[in-house]
């Protein structure tokens, strides 16, 4: 793929980039270098400052950044703008809690004194997708930068001006140079940059198999790596839930961010006593949602990122209704420029089609029906994806077994699965391993070195 702006609402390529030159990329590695020698040394209130004012450049300036993630992804812009903001939370959060999170931890063993010193480890390669340009680098740059390592990122190729624009926000806040710096290289690229022994870890968030291929990088040299990969949540509605509030949540959880999001609802489980009212309600209100220019305030769904990501999903409701699924709506490309997609509702989805346990990104739900707790429980695990899931029940025995037997890193119950900055994030099976976010997140880069005085 082509480093480039395209407008995904138009199909207009906007601005073109070229890639870095071997020379380029070799003088921002011994950059990294240096900067990381100067700031595992830099005090945390120093750090703190300068994140604060990330965080207040972020603030000052999330209409312009919003503009340019709706540019670049095309996600609504009042969902953008509110994604810069988000991301000035996540700063401010670290720069208050990062010491407190990474202050030495004492063990009482017997020894005149014994604890353990959260260090950090250099710099640290980000491989970053597009579908929350600003948000996925944020959450890993800003406690990163706070325990006193360095960030390269490595951003998904369609959004190289937001890539561009978080180096500037981090220089502008006073981090030094070489400190958080953007790599506009290929994916083809990323396996040397794993190789060189500068790059000390990686994280990537994205698709499957761009996990493998960087955790089988990244293990080739015994290097760290965070992985949050897809999703296929399951969202569960069982016969005492609220269950006006379960389908108005359950259409927003579909289509949050054109549908294009990881942790967004893909599998509507929902027990036999109110499917028929449930699956009325939710086809009826995906049937009204306003498609249209992301720029446009009453927008509620834009067009995916790129054509291929149209191609695709068309490709796997095409071959999910040939396999037995039924279409309740939608099922079909929006004629006309931009890469838009009809809100599709599927149900009677057989095992082993592309909507029973692929990740769909776009908006595109499938409903399954179940006799009791015990069927939704083992549908819900019936995929080899375990990032979260969204319970909706009032019956307190019912939540109590949906979180201990859900096999996901997430459980919401009455609410959609959604990332804050306070709690950890991330999944099991092949929706990845590692934490970002909460006090996980910042002690997953970091070297927990144990001290024993005799």
């Amino acid at each position: 793929m082509a480093i480039a702006t395209i407008n995904p609402a138009t199909g207009e390529v906007i601005k073109t980039f070229q890639p870095l030159s071997a020379s380029e990329i070799e003088g921002k590695l011994q950059l990294a270098v240096t900067a990381f020698q100067q700031e595992r040394h830099t005090p945390f209130s120093v750090r703190g400052q300068r994140m604060l004012k990330a965080a207040e450049i972020l603030d000052r300036e999330k209409e312009k950044f919003g503009r340019l993630m709706t540019l670049e992804m095309g996600k609504p812009y009042k969902s953008a703008v509110a994604e810069a903001a988000k991301c000035g939370t996540a700063c401010r959060y670290y720069a208050g809690n990062a010491e407190k999170f990474l202050a030495d931890e004492v063990v009482e063993t017997g020894a005149k004194k014994s604890f353990i010193r959260y260090l950090p480890i250099g710099p640290i390669l980000a491989v970053m997708p597009w579908n929350f340009p600003f948000w996925q680098v944020i959450r890993f740059a800003a406690p990163a930068l706070m325990a006193g390592n360095v960030g390269l990122l490595k951003h998904a190729s369609n959004v190289p001006q937001c890539a561009l624009a978080i180096e500037k926000i981090f220089k502008d806040a006073g981090f030094p140079a070489g400190a958080f710096q953007t790599l506009l290289i290929g994916s083809s690229q990323v396996d040397a940059m794993l190789a060189d022994a500068r790059i000390v870890a990686a994280t990537l968030t994205g698709s499957e198999q761009a996990g493998i291929q960087v955790g089988i990088g990244a293990a080739k040299r015994i290097k760290k790596v965070v992985l949050e990969l897809g999703g296929s949540d399951p969202f569960i509605v069982m016969p005492s839930a609220d269950l006006e509030t379960a389908v108005e949540t359950a259409v927003q959880a579909r289509v949050q961010n054109n549908g294009q999001s990881c942790i967004a609802a893909k599998r509507f489980i929902v027990a036999e006593p109110i499917a028929d009212e449930f699956e009325r309600r939710f086809v009826a209100r995906m049937q009204a949602l306003r498609i249209g220019d992301p720029m446009d305030d009453k927008t509620e769904l834009g067009p995916l990122a790129t054509a291929e990501g149209v191609k695709d999903l068309d490709g796997d409701v095409r071959k999910t209704v040939q396999m037995g699924a039924n279409v309740l709506t939608g099922g079909h490309t929006v004629k006309g420029a931009g890469n838009y997609y009809a809100p599709t509702v599927l149900t009677d989805v057989p095992k082993g089609s592309p909507a029973y346990s692929e990740e769909l990104f776009g908006p595109v739900a499938s409903i399954f029906r179940v006799k009791d707790q015990d069927e939704a429980i083992r549908l819900a695990n019936d995929v080899r994806f375990g990032l979260g899931s969204s319970v909706w029940t009032n019956d307190d025995r019912e939540r109590e077994r949906f979180v201990n037997e859900l096999e996901a890193g997430m459980v919401f119950v009455n609410k959609m699965v959604a990332s804050d900055t306070r709690i950890p994030f991330g999944g099991i099976k092949a929706s990845g391993h590692g934490r970002e976010l909460g006090l996980v997140g910042i002690r997953e880069f970091v070297n927990a070195k144990t001290v024993w005085i005799a």
